[in-house]
């Protein structure tokens, strides 16, 4: 195989990474919803962790973009 087309095949699983970061901040906030339901007095504690786990996740998406961007126009 050419260099060029493994260059698209990386760009492509850099893609299914980035989906799978947002799957995740998805359910972040889904289970933070259904806990504030559970237990309202909680919230300012749920809130926080979930927005540090959704600030993590969020990272790793735009990680797997910026190697995406540097595998097209840099290598």
């Amino acid at each position: 195989m050419e260099l060029e087309s493994l260059k698209f095949i990386g760009v492509g699983l850099m893609a299914i990474a980035m989906l799978g970061s947002a799957i995740s901040i998805g359910t972040i906030f889904s289970s933070l919803l259904n806990a504030i339901a559970r237990n309202p007095s909680a919230e300012d504690k749920l809130v926080k962790n979930a927005f540090i786990g959704a600030g993590l996740a969020e990272a790793m998406g735009l990680f797997a973009f910026l190697i995406a961007l540097l595998l097209l126009f840099v290598i």
